[in-house]
């Protein structure tokens, strides 16, 4: 059994006992998710905490999304529901690269492919996907690698 889930179902018991509704409800949904993917398709299977990750960064991702959206009709309680409940997600991912961290590895990726103009960011991207995989958003690293392409 992926780890990262055995700690999300510890961490859940421990919350239940503390009576931390929070983080109590905000587990129940992550591991309600993982669960969804992991019978998703044709056989049921184990996910690996990098699988694990994956779709805990996707839940963090619609926390954000959410909450953007209730700022959006004044609905303030609401969105800070949502980054309340983001900020019990990111506690189970890996550290987020900082800008100046994802633009290194961006230049890096670009030297290392030799690639010029928008035209070859699919390349960098192919390379850069392994490297950036849940420290970093695709639509941010997308952009970074768009900038450095354009010779920015």
């Amino acid at each position: 059994m992926a780890a990262l889930k055995e700690r999300l179902r510890s961490d859940l018991t421990e919350a239940i006992r503390s009576r931390d509704e929070l983080t109590a409800s905000t587990i129940r949904l992550a591991l309600t998710a993982i669960t969804t993917e992991e019978v998703a398709g044709k056989t049921a299977r184990e996910l690996s905490d990098d699988e694990v990750v994956t779709v805990l960064t996707r839940e963090a991702k619609k926390r954000r999304e959410a909450a953007e959206a209730y700022d959006d009709v004044s609905r303030p309680d609401r969105a800070e529901r949502e980054r309340a409940e983001g900020e019990v997600l990111a506690a189970y991912l890996p550290q987020q690269l900082t800008d100046d961290e994802l633009v290194a590895l961006v230049a890096d990726a670009v030297a290392e492919t030799g690639a010029e103009g928008p035209r070859a960011m699919g390349q960098v991207m192919k390379v850069l996907g392994p490297r950036t995989a849940g420290r970093a958003e695709g639509g941010r690293v997308a952009a970074a690698v768009r900038v450095a392409l354009a010779g920015g």
